[in-house]
């Protein structure tokens, strides 16, 4: 039994059953002993490897929308360039590369931003940017970025943002909670309350027995805030995770550990636990806030935005083997059966600023 998994059980045995949305920000990020506080959990040698570490060609292309964003928004200065959640920072440190050769002005004149709460990840961040010679700051919060212009990414940020979960029982619907079973081992619960229905999904009346509907009020509060920034100062967002485009029911939660799924209540803190993101629900806090929100599929996006034109000059004076393993990135990232269709993009802008390739969509 880990550290932690035994403090929650001396939780649960004193206070009673906790939520869903509790156990995974316990698990996630327990000072002392939650997942993303105590380890790097990135890359071959963690428990899943990120977009940006597969290939630099998607840390270049996000870029470049960035850079055209900027753009389209009229090329204000001074403005802040933000990453949140930024991993190990490897898509920051491809975005600064891309951004000082398409144009040393902006790269000079902005200022960049990395969104971490993470102390440890904060140092690694740091080790990967190296000595930059951009103006890169660090904050736990949005709230603490300049008042101006704001062009931010999160990839794979939502995803770890705790969610509730609800089950159908009976004629109505109950929260699902984590209790104990009668060895003293958790075990999933409905909860005794009943639910407010305005937080069930629009097809919740017409899910069977044993149906889990999932909410994320701490996802949009946290779009709410990105949005209003964005809303009031000028800038972009650009957001990209796994996740369906259309809400419905359904248990996503998983925990994923060296590469492969596990039970989630069987080591906590020690597993990455995520759930599929509502990326319907994220666009209409983007809308309610003035806001334009284009929605597609991050093979569309990348495809889109010239991955295959990039993979080719990257391969141009490569050798065969090179060229094969860029051909495999591209498929990783962009194929249908990978991450192209597995996971969304969710782009925010002004009204009436467009930007490739979403310009003209809805």
């Amino acid at each position: 039994m880990t550290r932690l998994k035994t403090r929650i059980v001396d939780l649960i045995e004193a206070l009673g059953p906790i939520p869903i949305n509790e156990y995974m920000a316990m698990c996630l990020f327990d000072p002392a002993d939650g997942y993303y506080t105590t380890r790097e959990p990135f890359g071959a040698a963690g428990d899943f490897i990120t977009a940006p570490e597969i290939s630099q060609m998607f840390g270049e292309l996000v870029a470049v929308w960035m850079y055209q964003a900027w753009q389209a928004s009229g090329r204000p200065l001074p403005a802040t360039i933000a990453e949140i959640g930024p991993g190990r920072g490897t898509l920051m440190k491809d975005m600064l590369r891309t951004l000082s050769r398409l144009d040393p002005d902006l790269a000079s004149g902005a200022t960049f931003a990395m969104i971490e709460t993470s102390p440890r990840l904060t140092e690694v961040q740091k080790q990967t940017l190296g000595a930059t010679p951009f103006a890169v700051g660090w904050h736990e919060t949005i709230e603490t970025l300049p008042q101006q212009p704001l062009f931010i990414v999160g990839n794979e940020l939502f995803d770890a943002v705790p969610i509730r979960q609800f089950l159908r029982a009976g004629a109505g619907w109950r929260e699902r909670v984590v209790g104990l079973d009668e060895t003293n081992d958790l075990c999933f619960f409905a909860g005794a309350g009943p639910v407010d229905p305005t937080l069930l999904p629009a097809d919740a009346t017409q899910a069977p027995q044993g149906s889990i509907a999932e909410v994320a009020p701490a996802r949009t509060a946290l779009m709410a805030t990105i949005a209003e920034r964005i809303s009031r100062h000028g800038g972009a967002g650009l957001f990209i995770d796994y996740g369906h485009l259309q809400p419905g029911v359904g248990d996503t939660l998983q925990a994923l550990r060296s590469h492969d799924h596990e039970d989630v209540l069987a080591n906590p803190g020690e597993a990455d636990l995520t759930s599929h993101v509502d990326f319907a629900a994220l666009a209409a806090i983007v809308r309610a806030h003035g806001l334009e929100a284009h929605l597609t599929t991050q093979g569309d996006f990348l495809l889109g935005m010239g991955i295959l034109e990039r993979a080719g000059r990257l391969g141009a004076d490569a050798g065969q083997a090179a060229r094969e393993r860029i051909a495999g990135d591209v498929e990783r990232l962009a194929g249908p059966q990978a991450m192209g269709e597995l996971f969304k993009v969710l782009a925010v802008l002004p009204r009436g600023v467009a930007v490739r390739p979403f310009a003209g969509a809805d």
